[in-house]
C-alpha cells in the first residue's frame, strides 16, 4: 500500500517540483500517494493540483488544520516562507515547529526539511538580519531532537530568481549595456539551482532511499558560479553585453530603497555569502556530493536561460 506524502508549499517552486518529479518517476509514483497541503485550496493552483493529487487545507498558522491534514502521513516535505516585520523570526519558526510537533504527534515517520544556514550564529552575531534562514536553521535543529527520522534539503540561490526579482537582474546603462550591481567583490561564489526543475531531484534520492539518507543534508546546487562567471553566462544566453559591477553598500541599498523591509536582509545575506559562502568553507565539496546523489541530471545555468530566456527590461 503506498505511503501518504504531505506537501507543504505544494503550489510553489520547491513543493511543485516535489509533487512534479514523486508523479513522474515510476518506482517512486508507486510508493507514495500524495497529499497536498495548502492554506487556499480554491486557488486557482490548487484547482490545477486536484486534477492530479489529493488536496487538503492546511494553514501553518492553524494548529487544529495540520492535525487533519497531517492525519495517516507517513512522510512530510516541510518548507516555511518568510515573515517579515518586527516578529519575522518568530512567526517563521513557530510555523516550522508546529508543523514538526504536529507530524510527530499524528506518528508521521520521516521530514524532510528544507533548511538554511544559521547567519547570525555562525557570523558570531556579526548579522543579525538574516532571519529567513536564521529561523529555518532553528527548525532543523528543532526537528534533529523529535523523535521521527529526518533528512535536510539546503537549496542554493533560486535561478528562477533572477527573473522574479528584477532587482537583482542586470539594469540597462545609458551606455547601453546591462549592469549588474551588489556590493560584493565579482569572484563571490553563489550556489545555483533550477528550483522548479531540481528540487524534485535531491528530495526524490531521500524519498527513494529514506535510511541511507537519514541524518543527512542536501546541498542543493548545480554548480557555484561566481558573479563574473553569472553575468558572462547572461551575455551568452541574450546576446547583449551584461557586466557586473560591485558598488558600495550604500548605494546597493539605495537601489533596493523600495523594498523597505527586505533591504538589510538582502544586503547581509550577500555579505555572508562573500565572507563565508552559504554553504561554508567546503562548499565545492557539498555539493558534488549532493550532484551526485540526486536522483537525475541537474541543469546549468546555460541550459536554464535556454529553456527560460532572461527578459532584460
Amino acid at each position: 500500500m503506498s505511503k501518504i506524502l504531505a506537501v507543504f508549499g505544494a503550489t510553489g517552486q520547491q513543493g511543485s517540483s516535489v509533487v512534479n518529479y514523486v508523479l513522474n518517476d515510476p518506482e517512486l509514483s508507486q510508493k507514495y500517494k500524495i497529499r497536498a497541503i495548502t492554506r487556499y485550496v480554491n486557488s486557482e493552483k490548487a484547482k490545477q493540483l486536484k486534477e492530479k493529487v489529493e488536496v487538503v487545507q492546511g494553514d501553518v498558522l492553524n494548529r487544529a488544520s495540520l492535525e487533519i491534514a497531517l492525519t495517516g502521513v507517513h512522510t512530510v516535505f516541510a518548507m516555511t516562507t518568510p515573515s517579515f516585520g518586527p516578529d519575522g523570526f518568530e512567526v517563521e519558526y513557530n510555523s516550522g515547529k508546529t508543523i514538526a510537533d504536529v507530524a510527530v504527534e499524528k506518528g508521521a515517520e520521516y521530514i524532510i526539511f528544507s533548511t538554511l544556514p544559521a547567519v547570525k550564529e555562525i557570523s558570531g552575531g556579526k548579522y543579525t538580519k538574516v532571519t529567513p534562514f536564521d529561523a529555518k536553521a532553528k527548525v532543523e535543529q528543532h526537528i534533529r531532537g523529535l523523535p521521527i527520522k529526518s533528512a535536510f534539503y539546503f537549496p542554493g540561490y533560486f535561478m528562477e530568481n533572477f527573473q522574479s526579482q528584477t532587482f537583482f537582474a542586470p539594469r540597462q546603462a545609458p551606455d547601453g549595456t546591462w549592469v549588474m550591481a551588489y556590493h560584493i567583490s565579482p569572484k563571490t561564489k553563489f550556489p545555483l539551482i533550477d528550483a522548479v526543475g531540481d528540487t524534485g531531484k535531491f528530495v526524490g534520492a531521500i524519498l527513494a532511499e529514506p535510511d541511507k539518507y537519514e541524518g543527512k543534508t542536501f546541498c542543493a546546487a548545480t554548480a557555484l558560479y561566481s558573479l563574473k562567471e553569472i553575468v558572462a553566462i547572461m551575455s551568452k544566453a541574450t546576446g547583449k553585453t551584461v557586466v557586473y559591477k560591485q558598488i558600495s553598500l550604500e548605494d546597493f541599498k539605495k537601489n533596493l530603497s523600495f523594498l523597505v523591509d527586505l533591504v538589510d536582509i538582502f544586503a547581509e545575506a550577500f555579505s555572508y555569502e562573500e565572507e563565508s559562502g552559504l554553504f561554508g568553507p567546503d562548499s565545492e565539496n557539498l555539493v558534488a556530493w549532493a550532484a551526485e546523489n540526486a536522483r537525475g541530471r541537474l541543469s546549468t545555468f546555460e541550459e536554464y536561460l535556454e529553456a527560460h530566456p532572461l527578459q532584460l527590461t
